[in-house]
This record gives structure tokens, C-alpha cells and sequence, in this order.
């Protein structure tokens, strides 16, 4: 009998511990037959699933051109292979062009079955019903995040945050399922860490906005809970406003950075700076009070020893004047930026509210910013001009 177990639940010392000859399958949607995969794969005693790919594919709800999708998921495969696993495979639903996984020159292994996704019968792209609200973009990742935090951290709290606001001003908006993969250029640092390739990603989230666009929705907000996807994010931003000019697509810097995380941070939080920044204070707050099951309290190792100048220092909201990207293993002997043992499930709640009121008023400042704009363009402001 073959026993699934979740990647994504576990730390990064134990998956840098499992067998090489493991398989671990990435699936594109849900609702597959673990039977009939077992089946496919040999029925080996253990297989490791990772987080599902919500969309971008053909009968997905939101498809993307294959010459996109296909480098997004090639890395992620890829980076498993670069730890040293020999057996990875993308589990697809059947009815996907048997040459999609051909037309590359890298070796994907490719696993399908009929199945009944819940993506397939939800469909990903909103009804035009939508258009009008501002449809929110959660992007995660799957990552390390020290000793006593699983790797979906980064894609647990901004969902949170992201169906927090949701079902709060559901009228103003609508959201995407929550992506778990994106950038990590530091990947080879620690094991277990993800990335999807910044051209890749970039590429992959400006067709989501063609797609979207295309049929009629004009505000977007791109909400990340990691680090690693903001620069691309900027890029992918300018990007859609320059191919369609009659949105308004906007990001922000992760979450509960704005004047009301800072301030929340600033009242609740008992580390210095420099207590927070990956697996930290603030993320294993989050955690405790998200998804304790996952927390390993015990495994706790403060990491506050970043090479600290005046211009370039850690914390959550990061200062100074310097953009760098050293190696990750340079300040961290563990994979974590911070104090995670000043952590409280009291603080993950009040921080999630914090968090949850910011990306609302984030929301409104959309709507403000498309609106406006529109009003101008609509009376030929400028060189828009009558018509235009």
C-alpha cells in the first residue's frame, strides 16, 4: 500500500533526509485518482505530492500559451532534479497534448489520468459578471523556512490574508486561486526551496494579465507572501500597464508593511530589528495562529547575525539604500532571518487583522486609481484627446 505524504507540511532538514529515489509528483489541478497514480508509479511504499498548480493550462479555466506554462512548470521540476531526486514527475489530467511535454528539450516525466478537478469544475476565470471588481493575484511559494516551519508558509498566510479580504468587501472583489510557487534565486542554499525562474515567472503572470484583460477586467492586484517574487513583480506591473492601457494593475511590498502593518508590527512585536524577516517573529505568529500542526516550536533557532551597514539591514520592512543579494547562507546558519521564538498565536491574529484592513484599503486605492483615470481618459485628457 502506498502512504502520500504532503511536501509541502514538511521542514527542510527533513526532506533534505528522504531517499533520492523518491517520487514526487507535481500535480496541474486536483481531484486525481491516488490509486490509480500509486498504480502508474510502481506502487512504491511512500510518494510525495507537491502543491497543485491551480491553472495555466488547456481545460484549466485559465489557459495560458504552452510556450509560457510549460518553463514554469519545467523549473519547478528542475529544481527537484538539482536536489538530487531522481524521480519527478508532473501529474496532468487526460486530454492534455501528449506533445506539450515534448516540444522542450528538458527531460519532463510526464504522468495523466482522467480525473474530476475541482479547478476544472469551479472555473478559474471569473465570470464576466466580475468585471469591475478588482481581482486579487495571491502568490506564494514553496520554500525552507528554517528548522521549525514547514515550506508552504509563504502561500498559508497570503491566502489568509487574501480570502480574509475577500469575504470582507466581496462585493469590490474577486481572487484568483493562490499560487504556491515562485522565485527563489537563492534556492541552492538549503534544500527543499522551489523556484520557478524570474523570465518564467515574469512571462507566466504577464499572460495571466493578457488573458484577463482580453475579456474585460481592468483592475488587478498582485498580493505576494514572499520576499523573492518582488522584484519580478515591479517588472510584470510596468509590464501590464504598458500592453493595456486602460488597466490598472498594481503590487505592493509583501504584506503588513504598509502604514498599518508597521504600525501593528510596532506595537506587538518583542524582537529588535533585525527579529524579523523569513521564519521569523511575524511569520511563526502567523503560523501559530494559522496552522499550529505545523509549527515545531522546539527546532527554534534565533538567526539575528546579518552583516548589518547603515544602508543595507534585515528586517520585515527592509531599510536602507543598498538592493543586494548575497548568498542566503552568508547571515543564516539555519535558513532563518530572525527570532522566531518571540512568536505567539495572539500575535498571528492581530497581525492578520492588521494585515487583512491594509489590503482592503489597498483594494479602495485600486478602485480610486482606475476610476479617476478613466474619468480623465473618457473626457480627453491630455493627449488621450476625444474618442481615444
Amino acid at each position: 500500500m502506498t502512504s502520500f505524504f504532503a511536501y509541502d507540511e514538511l521542514t527542510w532538514p527533513e526532506v533534505a533526509d528522504l531517499p533520492r529515489d523518491l517520487s514526487l509528483v507535481i500535480p496541474l489541478g486536483s481531484g486525481y485518482d491516488l490509486e490509480l497514480l500509486a498504480s502508474a508509479l510502481g506502487n512504491p511504499p511512500r510518494v510525495g505530492l507537491l502543491p497543485p498548480i491551480p491553472f495555466g493550462w488547456r481545460s484549466s479555466g485559465l489557459e495560458l500559451p504552452e510556450a509560457v506554462f510549460f518553463p514554469y512548470v519545467a523549473n519547478l521540476l528542475d529544481s527537484l532534479r538539482d536536489d538530487g531526486f531522481s524521480r519527478v514527475y508532473c501529474l496532468t489530467p487526460q486530454g492534455l497534448d501528449p506533445q506539450f511535454f515534448q516540444r522542450s528539450t528538458l527531460n519532463v516525466e510526464r504522468l495523466s489520468q482522467p480525473h474530476s478537478s475541482h479547478y476544472a469544475a469551479k472555473s478559474v476565470l471569473p465570470p464576466d459578471s466580475e468585471r469591475g471588481k478588482v481581482i486579487l493575484i495571491p502568490i506564494g511559494h514553496t520554500e525552507q523556512h528554517g528548522y521549525h516551519l514547514p515550506l508552504s508558509v509563504d502561500t498559508l498566510i497570503i491566502d489568509a490574508i487574501a480570502q480574509g479580504t475577500a469575504s470582507q468587501v466581496a462585493t469590490r472583489i474577486t481572487a484568483l486561486p493562490v499560487m504556491p510557487y515562485g522565485v527563489s534565486t537563492h534556492r541552492s542554499s538549503f534544500a527543499a526551496t522551489l523556484n520557478a525562474g524570474g523570465r518564467a515567472f515574469e512571462d507566466f503572470w504577464v499572460a495571466v494579465i493578457d488573458v484577463l484583460a482580453a475579456r474585460g477586467f481592468d483592475r488587478f492586484y498582485f498580493m505576494s507572501g514572499h520576499g523573492g517574487n518582488m522584484s519580478f513583480l515591479v517588472n510584470i506591473v510596468k509590464y501590464a500597464g504598458e500592453r493595456h492601457r486602460r488597466i490598472f494593475c498594481a503590487t505592493a511590498f509583501l504584506h503588513t508593511a504598509g502604514p498599518i502593518g508597521a504600525a501593528a508590527i510596532e506595537k506587538y512585536r518583542t524582537s529588535p530589528i533585525g527579529g524579523m524577516g523569513h521564519a521569523c517573529e511575524l511569520e511563526t505568529s502567523f503560523m501559530l495562529h494559522l496552522r499550529p500542526d505545523l509549527c515545531h516550536m522546539e527546532r527554534v533557532v534565533d538567526e539575528t547575525d546579518f552583516v548589518t551597514t547603515p544602508s543595507y539591514y534585515m528586517d520585515w520592512i527592509e531599510g536602507g539604500a543598498l538592493v543586494a543579494n548575497p548568498p542566503w547562507d552568508d547571515d543564516s546558519k539555519t535558513g532563518a532571518y530572525g527570532a522566531g521564538s518571540h512568536a505567539t498565536a495572539e500575535k498571528g491574529r492581530l497581525w492578520l487583522e492588521a494585515a487583512i484592513e491594509e489590503k482592503i484599503g489597498h483594494v479602495e486605492e485600486i478602485h480610486e486609481q482606475h476610476e479617476r483615470r478613466e474619468q480623465r481618459r473618457n473626457e480627453g485628457y491630455g493627449l488621450w484627446g476625444p474618442g481615444k
